[in-house]
């Protein structure tokens, strides 16, 4: 197999996420970069996001049909096209293994040369990361790019029933992890990756200073990673999966 079975050479990303927004939140403007220079990128949110929201007379149902609408937008914002959703409930996210069994069906079908995750540790440095849901996505996701979606063994109901073939993922990008080692400066890319964050309305409307929040944790990444000062940067930890995985065409 070689690097990439798309004609034209595109990476493709996976991108796997608790709640709507979380992947804007720490990785838009590194997406919009991929995208610009031609990337196929996938969003998978697992839960409805229905346990979000400033206004708690909100139905559960209405604001999740809400942020998948935001969702959909914000996603748009960064040129990803294709969004998808398990809608298990806000706030119960399990990583078993029926969750993992779903993320795998997805890494079959699209057959990502890099994934997006969340991290399954606690990054006590910053609070809103330990949210369970978050940890419990990133455990599922991490199980399911490995050793899951390239198990033959593993599911095997998914090649049987449906023809979705083991998949490895070469490229595993955690995000709110405890140690990155990789830092994307995306000062090019911030305008867009706010004007998704705003996309989400139900989460953002009420945040006078998001503008200046998120360029701050965004410049303190980049001082981290030896950028220039006034550069802004996401972060993540790179894990290559194993030696023998395909490797993902060049992008930055």
């Amino acid at each position: 197999m070689s690097g990439t079975d798309s004609p034209d050479g595109a990476l493709r990303v996976l991108a796997v996420a608790a709640h709507p927004d979380d992947t804007d939140f720490t990785a838009g403007g590194t997406i919009a970069s991929w995208t610009g220079a031609g990337a196929e990128v996938t969003y998978l949110v697992l839960t409805d996001g229905s346990g979000g929201g400033e206004d708690p007379t909100v139905p559960r149902a209405d604001l999740a049909a809400r942020r998948e609408r935001e969702q959909r937008d914000a996603a748009a914002v960064l040129g990803v096209k294709d969004v998808r959703f398990l809608g298990h409930q806000d706030g119960l996210l399990r990583p078993d293994v029926a969750l993992r069994r779903q993320i795998v069906r997805v890494i079959r079908q699209t057959r990502p040369h890099r994934a997006v995750i969340q991290s399954p540790e606690i990054n006590w440095a910053f609070l809103p990361d330990l949210h369970p849901d978050h940890r419990a996505a990133g455990e599922a996701s991490l199980a399911a790019l490995y050793p899951d979606a390239r198990n033959p063994r593993a599911f095997p109901e998914l090649l049987l029933e449906e023809g979705l073939a083991p998949w490895s993922v070469p490229e595993i990008w955690v995000t709110t992890g405890p140690r990155p080692d990789t830092r994307v400066d995306v000062s090019e890319t911030f305008e867009q990756k706010l004007t998704a964050l705003r996309a989400h309305v139900s989460q953002t409307a009420h945040r006078d200073r998001l503008r200046e929040d998120v360029r701050a944790k965004l410049a303190g990444q980049a001082a981290l990673g030896g950028l220039a000062p006034g550069r802004l940067a996401e972060a993540f930890q790179v894990i290559r999966t194993d030696a023998a995985a395909p490797a993902a065409p060049s992008h930055p």
